[in-house]
């Protein structure tokens, strides 16, 4: 996407071929700051303090650092010393286990000296794939936004509800939950978007930013005055992400979705959740099976003499979900209806 009327991704490689650039999330919105990575140890760490954040973008960042731990060391040892390293940073977002597995796999598979020059090519692939996939989410929700538009009689604005940031600061390029909003906008549907602040890490404020340099119209609000605003008919639709969606359609996002649902449910709101293929955990059965993030509780604003409880995701169960937007199209959070568009995965 544009910044400032220059092209960027959130991840790509530097002018030398090899160091790794990010956009440091952690500086935004009042700084905006490319910093380049330029060993796994880096990567670690970006993705420890969400420097880059978002499931997608974690996933590739992560393909990156195998990429970085080859150039500085191809043996067989230090694959999987990288790896282990990288699979201790976030454990809710699937996208990272996925990543790291695929690149192990692949670089496994060659000799040591092709190591380097693989890695980051498949890197490259897991990039692009990511682009893609992003763009497909968008053409089918942006469909859905249409037809919403259609529903509301066409005389005024569609207003969408989202919660994180799930846009192209989350994901290589595009985004998630905010590729449909972008197209829909691009496309001349008249949308504007509530952004929940997203507490404690704020990430609201990605979304506004993004959303606000892409000339969106945008509204950012506080967690809590979402429910006030779907009771006053002020919310059309909910358009979330996910950072891993289980077999059966449990929704495992930023914690807060889960209220979000049972608003939108009680004030017969849509919510749907947009869902890369790549995050759909088909080896879990429900949500209960989870392992959910735990963050320290200086992200609350409390020193270590104050006990809290900071967990960073929630299960928003299927029966809440109008529908899963994934990037092979629309369905029902159920295992029989992800079955339908991933059928290979049956099994």
């Amino acid at each position: 996407m544009k910044v400032a009327g220059r092209w960027y991704r959130t991840i790509a490689l530097g002018a030398n071929g090899w160091t790794v650039e990010v956009i440091d999330q952690t500086a935004l919105p009042e700084t905006f700051v490319v910093a380049p990575l330029t060993s796994v140890a880096d990567v670690v760490a970006a993705i420890r303090s969400m420097m880059v954040r978002g499931a997608p973008l974690i996933g590739v960042a992560a393909a990156y650092g195998i990429a970085l731990a080859m150039r500085a060391d191809p043996s067989d040892d230090h694959l999987g010393t990288a790896s282990r390293a990288l699979l201790a940073t976030r454990p809710t977002a699937v996208n990272l286990r996925w990543a790291v597995e695929r690149m192990t796999a692949l670089v496994g598979s060659v000799a040591p000296e092709d190591r380097e020059e693989g890695a980051y090519r498949a890197a490259a692939d897991l990039a692009e794939m990511d682009v893609k996939t992003c763009l497909a989410i968008g053409a089918h929700g942006a469909a859905i936004l249409r037809q919403r538009w259609d529903d509301v009689g066409r005389a005024r604005t569609i207003n969408v509800l989202t919660h994180c940031n799930a846009g192209w600061l989350a994901a290589v390029d595009w985004g998630t939950a905010l590729a449909p909003i972008y197209l829909a906008h691009d496309s001349g549907l008249p949308v504007h978007v509530w952004v929940d602040e997203t507490r404690p890490r704020n990430q609201g404020l990605l979304t506004a930013w993004e959303l606000t340099a892409h000339g969106v119209p945008c509204t950012v609000v506080a967690d809590n005055a979402s429910g006030h605003l779907m009771r006053l008919g002020q919310v059309d639709i909910c358009l979330v992400g996910t950072d891993r969606t289980t077999r059966n359609g449990d929704v495992a996002n930023k914690i807060g979705t889960y209220l979000k649902a049972l608003a939108a449910a009680d004030n017969q709101i849509p919510f749907y959740v947009a869902v890369p293929s790549p995050s759909i955990d088909w080896s879990l059965a429900d949500g209960n099976a989870v392992p959910i993030e735990e963050r320290g509780g200086n992200e609350l604003g409390f020193g270590p003499d104050v006990r809290v409880a900071n967990p960073a995701f929630d299960i928003t169960p299927a029966r809440l979900v109008t529908g899963l937007l994934t990037d092979r199209g629309l369905t029902e959070a159920s295992e029989a209806g992800l079955a339908r568009l991933f059928p290979e995965r049956r099994s």
